[in-house]
């Protein structure tokens, strides 16, 4: 979340008339993250978040949007989409896509503890059950494909170690063959700045705008590089345990899962570190734009290139 499109009190009073969302009261831009704009919203009916679409598909968004509907109805925490006066979830202000979403309780946590981490594995075991009954159908924009391409923009960018560690990655995943692994519905940026708690209770997991369809376990990955691992990269053994143990609880990974697993813990690592390497050498304007070190996934894909516990 950043602010890239600055939305004034006028501004986002007329566009407030589409709903039935009472008088505005406040409204506060939103620091973190790095792809689309935000906002805190708050009306004489509650408390909302505010989203413009930077740079998605326009296509894309009803599945992000439907998905966050489907999986609220099945009791999970993911904040509802509000309708407007007419029904519709997605509007414009600024000439770009905007929706507004039910702003959940809780407070993100920057140091999980086990428990906090397990329940992080049993909702992403959640996600990767209910997911399976959703009928919308997203590719994964930052698939293989990308990686490529972005790693071919940043090659004549980076110094002589950052070439060698993307080259030798690119080589190593042109064998890994992801599609060939099972497949659902993923959120693919579960991350600790987009889950909630109040407590040790998880009360809300935001931000659906990467999600797609891709492989299930590379979504696991995502989700225990950011939660398990030190400032050194290395896999906290006991946060991992947790997690990982209430997400088998859940859905138990076959076979070629449990083999491709240190390799797609790999990749996983290189589309952030790819990503954050990208954004930092080709900054992006705006107000309150939050970019992200690359070195930390840098250290975490070194780390997992030496050694990887077995699943």
């Amino acid at each position: 979340m950043s602010v890239f499109t600055k939305v004034s009190h006028a501004e986002l009073q007329e566009f407030l008339k589409r709903f039935p969302l009472g008088e505005l009261i406040g409204y506060q831009g939103i620091g973190e993250g790095v792809e689309n704009t935000n906002y805190f919203v708050d009306t004489s009916e509650g408390r909302w978040v505010l989203t413009l679409f930077e740079r998605l598909n326009y296509q894309d968004l009803p599945f992000f949007l439907g998905l966050m509907e489907h999986l609220a109805h099945r009791g999970f925490p993911s904040a509802m989409p509000v309708p407007d006066n007419e029904g519709r979830n997605l509007s414009l202000l600024h000439d770009k896509p905007a929706a507004l979403v039910m702003r959940l309780n809780g407070q993100s946590v920057l140091f999980p503890n086990l428990a906090q981490c397990a329940a992080v594995g049993r909702v992403l075991g959640d996600l990767h059950v209910l997911g399976q009954t959703y009928a919308g159908h997203c590719r994964n924009d930052r698939g293989v494909d990308w990686r490529r391409s972005t790693a071919e923009a940043l090659l004549p960018k980076v110094d002589t170690e950052a070439h060698a560690l993307i080259e030798s990655e690119l080589a190593a995943q042109a064998t890994l063959d992801l599609a060939a692994l099972p497949q659902g519905v993923i959120h693919a940026d579960l991350f600790k700045d987009n889950v909630l708690f109040v407590d040790d209770r998880l009360s809300g997991v935001i931000d659906f705008y990467y999600a797609c369809n891709d492989a299930l376990l590379y979504d696991l990955a995502i989700t225990l590089n950011d939660w398990c691992t030190e400032p050194d990269g290395h896999v906290n053994q006991a946060r991992a345990h947790a997690l990982l143990e209430a997400y088998l609880a859940r859905r138990e990974p076959n076979a070629a899962e449990r083999a491709a697993w240190p390799l797609v813990l790999r990749a996983a690592a290189f589309r952030f570190y790819l990503s954050r390497l990208y954004d930092w050498t080709f900054p992006r304007e705006g107000d309150l734009v939050h970019i992200k070190d690359p070195s930390q996934y840098r250290r975490i894909l070194e780390r997992h290139r030496e050694q990887v516990a077995p699943l």
